[in-house]
């Protein structure tokens, strides 16, 4: 049985280096995209973005001002028994222990309409579940924990689209060109840009999210979609609209796509333009043991 506690500890651990400790496979695409940029001036920003990140990690201070919302993602195999009561309340207590220890900016409010003070705590977490299908392996008996900081920035600039069912893939081209064109710029590209499509108006904008999890150079499972991923990324790229918005090759970094069923007269589309300072975490937990990677595949 894996507790609250055992949830809450991991959350612990990614709190611990989140802020600072920008993901390997974004500072390696950062590295990458600096040598490949045709531009001098977007190379210059692109070496000024892997200067923050190194000084960030070594000197423990956060990779952004807006150290963002808590979101965590519990993804629980088949097989696996999760035990969640006062879970809620246990991941609020580590945030707010967490943030205060490190010195974060607490950036929530208690209320989005009617009472927009700031308790000071940066709760509540952001909790998503999902109860994966039976896969016949050791997953079934697995608990994948992830934990995201998004901040506002680029959070402001994603969308949500209910498309028509007769919509074609140029379509779902031209709605993600045309938001990074509209709204590129304020969500502090080079970007790393989450679709979902598919599920229902509640659900699409979550797969959106979980599309960032995905490692920088892990292709889609499908080829299709592998393949739509690349196309988009081709385009954006091709605005010019460059690190900063300042102009140059590298607007986004990677485009990573999640589908899922749909109802026969729907197309939902969400759009989750991330900033460079991807941070997240994912680790395994199961029953009798305790797996962390770094990069859950």
């Amino acid at each position: 049985m894996i507790t609250k506690d055992d949830i809450a500890g991991a959350v612990q651990s990614h709190l611990r280096d989140i802020a600072s400790e920008l993901r390997p496979d974004i500072l390696t695409a950062l590295k990458i995209a600096e040598q490949q940029e045709g531009c001098s001036q977007a190379a210059q920003i692109l070496g000024m973005l892997i200067q923050n990140a190194e000084l960030a990690a070594c000197t423990g201070v956060p990779l952004c001002q807006d150290t963002g919302t808590v979101w965590v993602l519990l993804e629980a195999g088949a097989q696996v028994q999760v035990d969640m009561r006062g879970l809620q309340d246990a991941l609020d207590a580590v945030v707010a222990d967490s943030f205060e220890q490190h010195h974060l900016r607490a950036s929530t409010v208690r209320d989005a309409l009617s009472d927009r003070s700031n308790p000071g705590t940066n709760a509540p977490v952001f909790l998503e579940f999902i109860q994966m299908s039976a896969k016949g392996d050791t997953s079934d008996h697995e608990l994948r924990v992830h934990t995201m900081l998004k901040g506002a920035g680029s959070d402001n600039a994603s969308s949500l689209t209910m498309l028509s069912p007769s919509s074609t893939e140029k379509d779902i081209v031209q709605l993600v060109v045309d938001l990074v064109r509209q709204k590129g710029s304020n969500a502090c590209p080079p970007l790393i840009i989450g679709i979902g499509i598919g599920s229902t108006f509640d659900k699409v904008a979550g797969l959106s999210k979980r599309a960032l999890l995905r490692s920088l150079g892990q292709s889609a499972r499908h080829d299709k979609t592998a393949q739509l991923e690349q196309g988009i990324l081709r385009q954006v790229n091709d605005i010019g609209l460059g690190p900063a918005g300042l102009g140059g090759d590298t607007t986004a970094l990677a485009v990573h796509i999640e589908t899922a069923p749909s109802h026969i007269a729907s197309l939902p589309v969400a759009v989750n333009l991330c900033c460079h300072s991807l941070r997240s975490r994912s680790d395994i937990l199961r029953a009798d043991s305790f797996v962390s990677p770094y990069d859950i595949q």
